[in-house]
């Protein structure tokens, strides 16, 4: 219903805001085709986000969708997928914006197979198939390359004419299979086991070129994921161009972006190579150079010291130490020898002095009884008894003939 309005009488944004509103409401639900283009849950929210974008127009429109909704689907929804929603047109007249509430989502053409991929990888993931310890690293420089892809292809091309551009002296073993139609995943099985069983060949890459998602579901083959997975050697996938992701990228333990990349992966580049070599050849010299300096100018460091540039000056020296040494020794045990004399010379003439020779000498003698005892008073010596008279110069026989008392003895004076 047209609104009457003017310059003078205009509606108010909430008037045409509503009646909006009600003509929206009074549209029922529709069937929409669109491609899923984001998906946002929230945790402890019934309501999961989308957004559904045209596939034709650069047009979208927010998608409201209850979790039981989404959680019911047969297979998992993805971002990306090709979808038929069943919704009810919503305007939220607070902030403008219309929006699609879903009841009913089914996924059709490309929309379910690309579903029924993301199924599947969830369920090999969960298998630990795509585990990254799993992977392994890809040898420097492999012995022979095996390649996997369509005879005279242009992704065996690419691989073979980069990979020996990079490195000339590379060798391959191809081995012939269709990359495309009901048997490529068989015939890509046997000839990775054929390569996997051949002892000289370190690498295998599985090539093909770009193509349509349903070309490159040989590739997504569980029974091709679990054989890649099972092999011994190591597997490059070269499938497609950049935004090509097959279930092959996922088992494989390098994914290439394209088949020449996988040739840039696989062998070195003799140019990088040699120039590396080149640079740590001189990063040697001048380490080697470094440490020869070094140590030369320690040696000469040594050489110049006194005791090398002349070691007959330090024996000269030496030599004269000696000499002084032994002159003072010979110094101090001629002190030693002289004050032992003189000692010795005072020691024998103390006891020289305390000697009774000595005493005899001066005129004094020692008269003893014929049993030797010394006679010290007269009284005891009857007139008769024989004595000894010792003097300094021998001795005396004699007998007593007479004795006589002194009135008063010796004194200590």
């Amino acid at each position: 219903m047209a609104l009457d309005t003017s310059a003078q009488s205009p509606a108010p944004v909430r008037q045409v805001v509503n009646l909006i509103g009600q003509y929206i409401d009074r549209l029922g639900a529709i069937w929409v085709e669109g491609q899923i283009a984001q998906i946002n849950r929230r945790p402890g929210i019934q309501t999961v986000f989308m957004t559904l974008r045209d596939g034709v127009a650069d047009i979208s429109v927010p998608l409201t969708c209850p979790r039981t909704v989404l959680d019911g689907l047969a297979t998992p929804l993805v971002e990306g997928a090709s979808v038929v929603v069943f919704a009810k047109p919503s305007y939220y007249a607070n902030r403008g914006t219309l929006s699609l509430q879903v009841r009913e989502i089914r996924m059709v053409g490309l929309g379910e197979l690309m579903a029924r991929l993301e199924q599947r990888r969830q369920l090999l993931a969960a298998e630990g198939l795509f585990a990254a310890e799993l992977k392994r690293r890809l040898p420097f420089l492999p012995r022979r390359v095996g390649l996997v892809t369509a005879p005279g292809s242009a992704a065996e091309r690419d691989v073979l004419d980069n990979a020996r551009r990079r490195w000339p002296g590379v060798t391959f073993e191809v081995a012939a299979a269709t990359m495309q139609g009901p048997r490529a995943a068989a015939e890509v099985m046997a000839a990775l086991s054929r390569l996997d069983r051949m002892a000289e060949v370190d690498v295998i890459v599985i090539a093909r070129g770009g193509g349509a998602v349903e070309d490159l579901l040989p590739f997504s083959d569980e029974g091709l994921i679990r054989a890649v997975a099972a092999a011994t050697t190591p597997v490059v996938s070269a499938i497609g161009h950049e935004q090509d992701t097959p279930l092959l990228d996922y088992v494989a333990d390098v994914r290439a972006s394209t088949p020449t990349d996988a040739a840039k992966l696989v062998v070195p580049d003799v140019l990088d190579e040699s120039r590396r070599v080149a640079q740590a050849r001189e990063r040697l010299r001048e380490i080697i150079s470094t440490w020869w300096s070094r140590e030369q100018a320690a040696l000469d460091a040594i050489r110049s010291r006194p005791a090398l540039a002349d070691p007959s000056s330090q024996v000269e020296s030496r030599v004269q130490e000696i000499l002084d040494l032994r002159h003072r020794a010979r110094q101090c045990l001629v002190h030693a020898v002289d004050r032992a004399s003189d000692d010795i010379g005072h020691q024998r003439a103390r006891a020289r002095a305390l000697s009774p020779l000595a005493t005899l000498q001066r005129g004094y003698s020692v008269t003893q009884t014929a049993h030797g005892d010394v006679v010290t008073s007269v009284q005891g010596l009857p007139t008769g008894t024989a004595l000894t008279i010792r003097v300094a110069d021998g001795r005396i026989h004699t007998t007593t003939t007479d004795t006589e008392l002194l009135e008063e003895g010796p004194t200590d004076d």
